[in-house]
């Protein structure tokens, strides 16, 4: 049997590339066994008031942040985005360390698998329902639907040490120099930066595991 090789994925819930790029990265996993995902946050707006910060005022980011997504449905394989539906929307464009504590609080109860899962679906909830993914009682919603203990996860969202653990995550970004997301590095080597076709991103794995 081989050894396995981690595969770190850095991503936001914020993140409409990290959408277009989680399915492919999951098919990376079934081309190639020898990968074990570690998931890791990377928050792009880490307090509420980084729009305004980011964009000047929170209308002009939200269109501007819109527009990304729009360019980011052209990538995604199945065109899952509803930009339209967010520019409705009555609440204030979300920021990124609530929902990553409930990816990180997922992990608590089912390992980097039951991480993935519950990132995909609270990026479901943003992207395509266009939910607002700060509240509590959608965090606590994405938790029933990925079959985890919502209670048991609300709680660990309120535990400093789940913070401490997402801002790790952020750490170790800063080790590989990387400022934006999706990422992923492969046995230490950075093998996809954006989101990448499943060309480049198989062609890349290849590369680093020595089969080409």
């Amino acid at each position: 049997m081989e050894d396995k090789v981690t595969l770190e994925f850095f991503h936001d819930p914020l993140c409409a590339w990290c959408y277009a790029m989680s399915p492919r990265v999951r098919r990376l996993v079934v081309e190639f066994p020898r990968l074990e995902v570690v998931h890791r946050g990377f928050a792009l707006a880490p307090d509420p008031s980084a729009i305004e910060k980011i964009f000047g005022d929170k209308a002009r980011g939200r269109r501007e942040i819109l527009d990304h997504w729009r360019a980011a449905n052209e990538n995604d394989d199945d065109h899952r985005m509803k930009p339209d539906l967010m520019a409705d929307q009555p609440f204030d464009y979300p920021w990124s360390l609530p929902p990553l504590l409930g990816c990180e609080a997922a992990r608590q109860q089912g390992g980097d698998a039951a991480y993935w899962d519950y990132f995909d679906e609270i990026q479901k909830l943003h992207l395509t329902e266009c939910r607002n993914i700060v509240d509590a009682e959608v965090l606590a919603d994405c938790g029933t639907r990925v079959g985890l203990d919502s209670k048991v996860l609300m709680a660990a969202i309120a535990d400093p040490a789940i913070q401490t653990l997402v801002e790790q995550d952020m750490a170790r970004a800063h080790v590989f120099g990387l400022r934006g997301v999706p990422a992923l590095v492969l046995d230490g080597q950075l093998v996809a930066q954006g989101a990448l076709s499943w060309t480049e991103l198989a062609s890349n794995t290849q590369q680093v595991l020595g089969l080409l």
